[in-house]
């Protein structure tokens, strides 16, 4: 299907540190592809790059064939790309369905003045953003939450509603930063399944994760990261007999598969 998601050289340095050099790799149509390496390994970084949170300091980042290198955060929604965050990050004090609804107004068409004077295209607009939510609900498993405040539910709905967050924007490509950090090993059974469950809506995944089981479960390639630079890229095999990348991350006990 060919690569939806294309890195060349990319490069960002903050004073003169290198937090990435040279970065290059693919991401195909309907894969999952986990970025992994020890922290501080510039894996967040790459996520910053592509989303446009930061400007890379040389290279390219190209999204189904266009370039969008130095794209505002909101352009890169609009055109497909989302993402969810190391800490999770939700409106607290609304409910899980407002959270949803707030997500998808990137895709309707209500001004200002819709708003103000109550137009029959803001009326239409908030028809279709409940609908998306609730349909969003669903699919996250959280249809019995939606009228309950975000922080008052716990941390791995948390976590679902902040995929959901993610979803609601209609992307083709979904960077998951760390979405099972601090869940327990039942609770990363289920989130595992809807990170599969959300490739079968034809949406490809980037994920960086630290849980090597999951990684190895879920992944169809991994990108190996250290001190910035790509170390290693293959299947979860292939990165897992890799000697350079049991040095650098996997650590001497890990055995190899």
């Amino acid at each position: 299907m060919g690569a939806i998601l294309t890195l060349q050289g990319l490069t960002r340095f903050f004073g003169g540190l290198a937090a990435v050099m040279d970065l290059s790799f693919e991401v195909q149509a309907g894969e999952i592809l986990s970025l992994i390496g020890p922290n501080g390994a510039g894996k967040t970084t790459v996520f910053n790059l592509i989303t446009g949170t930061l400007l890379p300091t040389r290279g390219k980042v190209f999204f189904q064939d266009r370039e969008i290198s130095g794209s505002r955060p909101y352009e890169t929604t609009a055109r497909g790309v989302a993402r969810t965050f190391q800490t999770t990050a939700l409106f607290y004090d609304e409910a899980v369905v407002d959270n949803l609804i707030v997500g998808y107004r990137c895709r309707t068409r209500m001004g200002l003045w819709d708003a103000l004077l109550r137009t029959g295209r803001s009326r239409e607009d908030e028809r279709r953003c409940r609908r998306k939510a609730e349909e969003i609900l669903e699919f996250i498993d959280l249809k019995e939450r939606g009228s309950e405040l975000a922080r008052n539910i716990p941390q791995e709905s948390q976590k679902r509603l902040a995929i959901g967050l993610a979803l609601v924007t209609e992307p083709k490509l979904l960077l998951l930063d760390e979405p099972m950090g601090g869940l327990a090993e039942e609770e990363n059974v289920g989130m595992m399944a809807l990170i599969q469950k959300v490739r079968t809506r034809g949406i490809s995944v980037v994920l960086i994760e630290h849980k090597m089981k999951i990684v190895m479960n879920i992944s169809d390639r991994i990108v190996v990261l250290n001190y910035g630079q790509k170390i290693a890229e293959g299947s979860p095999t292939e990165v897992g007999r890799n000697s350079a990348v049991i040095e650098a991350y996997l650590g001497a006990g890990y055995v190899k598969t």
